[in-house]
């Protein structure tokens, strides 16, 4: 049992050393006889100041070259940090349908081969989403995967809905459809105060047959209910559009160069 004191138990001395401080004894720079020398010369604090040491003078630490070398270097490299920082972050691009199976991961694929094979792939950062969750998690199509294959290009991307902070991390977000677009810009118009998103991000939906060159369609058509044919027409409309989508960035963004 834990002891207790009562009045007959035998209180210590106060010069006896008490058992909960074993340390006493070696701590004897604690104690009140011992004077505290500061490390440092105090001229805020004058009762820190020993009497008995001399006084030195305030250094003015610019008057030393090499302490002036050691701050404007230090200040050159952060700058250039910042500046590296800007020039190397990649463009960013999202490609978005409606479930994120078929047209828009089959739109990543294309755009990244074709920027892979331009050099060009350390300067993207290419993504794609659905305005719906319903097949969040899941891989695209296989028979849209399949028609890429054939095409030499791979989809390997994971379905997911589109979200909020898209309208903040990417550059450009591209619809597959009018209804996508109609989406995507009511959802922004739905997060945009709660999430505090740039006022201007809407500038940043466009769709993707608007970069077309080759073909009149005005959308990309869901090849979800139809047959392979409608596969096929889906990727000659990806081939064409994001062909010229990435010599419209090259051409509005002149930092960006091939390695």
């Amino acid at each position: 049992m834990r002891p207790y004191l009562n009045h007959a138990t035998t209180r210590p001395s106060s010069s006896a050393t008490p058992s909960y401080l074993p340390f006493y004894n070696h701590c004897h720079f604690l104690s009140p006889k011992t004077s505290f020398i500061p490390l440092f010369h105090s001229t805020k604090y004058p009762t820190l100041q020993n009497p008995k040491s001399p006084s030195y003078p305030l250094q003015d630490p610019t008057k030393f070259p090499a302490f002036v070398s050691l701050v404007k270097a230090s200040m050159a490299s952060s700058a250039s940090s910042g500046r590296a920082a800007t020039e190397t972050k990649p463009f960013s691009v999202l490609f978005v349908c409606l479930g994120n199976i078929c047209r828009s991961p089959a739109a990543e694929g294309v755009f990244r081969d074709i920027v892979k094979k331009k050099g060009l792939d350390s300067k993207f950062s290419i993504d794609s989403a659905g305005t719906i969750n319903y097949h969040e998690g899941n891989l695209a199509d296989p028979r849209m995967r399949a028609a890429s294959k054939r095409r030499d290009i791979e989809i390997t991307s994971i379905s997911r809905p589109i979200r909020p902070s898209d309208f903040r991390d990417f550059d450009l977000i591209i619809a597959m459809d009018k209804q996508n677009r109609e989406d995507i810009l009511e959802a922004f118009n739905r997060w945009k105060s709660r999430d505090k998103l740039p006022a201007d991000a809407y500038k940043k939906v466009r769709l993707m047959c608007s970069y077309c060159k080759n073909h009149d369609e005005t959308e990309v058509p869901d090849p979800y209910y139809g047959g392979a044919q409608g596969f096929e027409k889906v990727l000659d409309l990806l081939e064409d559009a994001c062909e010229s989508l990435l010599d419209n960035i090259l051409a509005e963004n002149s930092n960006i160069h091939g390695s």
